[in-house]
């Protein structure tokens, strides 16, 4: 019931990524139903029913993707002060946020059987002619145990892989704060170390190593003889509290990443050399899965990178906060803008293969394509409004402090287009390199 109030009072936008959701589960539930219907159809070919049936993996993965994403950006299952004591805490918000997703991806598995059915001629009249029954089994019984098993899997894999990321995780050791110790006459201090006998009187114990090596620190010397780098300037000291916030670390994906992109790039290579048929060389495909892999792998790496890029050379105000905001955000966005770039290029890579396709699964193999590019584009602008969401604070503060809205908004035009001119030649660089030994 609680899933249900929150599901209906939600905010409009919400409810919108909640229908998509609906709609992606949807399209992949007609997509299992057809691969039951064609096997149904065609007893005698169990091995082109089984590889339909292993191609709704990729729709069922990205619909999944895309559920986990929603599910993060839900305003009304985020942790805020005080629901703990009226019995919503962290695990209850994630069993909500499971139990949304799942209400999501039913109503999107009743609507596929629902327009299944319609088309076999099992509500109404079959339309169309009677065309495309090859996937229908129309003239067959349909076991509805099989059925429903089928779209019981978009349901409980979005519900799982939602309380698999939600679930309440236990504090670092290195982020938990120190015990509090006392020092002389019940006095804090931040250490453990004790001290002498006189020693917190004697001048200068008071203020910290820190500050003895600011006042001992000698500038050194700048063309102009003034001192540069001086320590004791405000300017220095802001400059100092930034600087480890400028210092983010590279995400470790980028090597994986790179790593089996060049695996895949050589498989797919040396796949070219061997010749024959592109559909009788599975080491071809193989070398596109791991190319794929690569670019979703490497996506947060390469977003971190083109930060750096964008701070390389005398940056000005307005590129070092578009360069920072890509440095703190490339493990929130990186990933799916790599995914993005992955079923882009193997998109392109498999449309070689298209005239090697039946007729009567063109319409299924551009369904299950619109349906895993419209699902990985729809999970990348949903992490675009979540890292939105996580620098609100920090927008408001710039705002605050005098920052122009223009400014914002020329920052993340900036932010877009430097995306774009690192990962649009790639894409296709990797897409062409894939493509090459499929089409031979």
């Amino acid at each position: 019931m609680l899933a249900l109030r929150l599901t209906r009072s939600a905010h409009p936008a919400v409810q919108l990524r909640r229908l998509l959701v609906a709609a992606a589960s949807a399209g992949t539930g007609f997509l299992l139903l057809s691969a039951l219907g064609h096997a149904l159809g065609n007893p005698d070919a169990a091995s082109t029913s089984t590889l339909r049936l292993a191609w709704c993996a990729a729709p069922l993965a990205a619909t999944v993707y895309f559920a986990v994403a929603v599910a993060r950006t839900d305003p009304g299952t985020r942790p805020r002060p005080g629901l703990s004591a009226v019995g919503l805490g962290p695990a209850r918000l994630m069993a909500v946020s499971a139990t949304t997703t799942a209400l999501s991806c039913t109503l999107g598995s009743m609507l596929a059987l629902l327009v299944f059915l319609h088309l076999r001629g099992d509500l109404t009249g079959m339309p169309f002619d009677g065309a495309a029954t090859d996937f229908l089994a129309a003239g067959r019984p349909l076991p509805l145990p099989a059925a429903l098993t089928l779209l019981s899997l978009v349901p409980l894999s979005a519900s799982a892989a939602v309380a698999v990321t939600l679930r309440p995780r236990e504090p670092e050791a290195g982020t938990a704060p120190a015990a509090r110790s006392y020092g002389r006459f019940g006095a804090y201090r931040r250490t453990t170390v004790r001290e002498s006998f006189g020693a917190y009187g004697r001048f200068g114990k008071q203020f910290g190593a820190a500050a003895r090596g600011r006042r001992t620190a000698v500038p050194a010397p700048g063309p102009d003889g003034a001192a540069e780098g001086a320590t004791g300037s405000p300017a220095a000291e802001s400059a100092a509290g930034a600087t480890p916030v400028a210092a983010a670390t590279v995400p470790a994906g980028l090597p994986w990443g790179v790593a089996v992109l060049a695996v895949g790039l050589a498989v797919e290579a040396l796949a070219s050399r061997t010749g024959g048929a592109a559909g009788d060389r599975p080491a071809a495909l193989l070398g596109l899965a791991l190319t794929s892999v690569g670019l979703a792998l490497a996506g947060p790496g390469l977003t971190h990178v083109c930060g750096r890029l964008l701070q390389a050379v005398r940056p000005g105000a307005l590129r070092l906060l578009a360069g920072r905001v890509l440095m703190a955000e490339a493990a929130r966005i990186g990933r799916p803008l790599g995914v993005v770039c992955a079923v882009l290029a193997a998109a392109y890579a498999m449309a070689s293969l298209q005239h090697r396709q039946d007729a009567t699964s063109g319409p299924l193999v551009t369904l299950g394509v619109l349906l895993v590019a419209g699902c990985t584009l729809a999970t990348l602008l949903t992490a675009a409004v979540e890292a939105r969401q996580a620098r609100a604070g920090t927008t408001e503060e710039l705002r605050r402090l005098g920052a122009p809205a223009a400014t914002l908004r020329k920052a993340a035009v900036l932010r877009a287009l430097a995306l774009l001119a690192l990962f649009g030649p790639l894409t296709l660089v990797v897409a062409e390199l894939s493509a090459w030994p499929l089409s031979r």
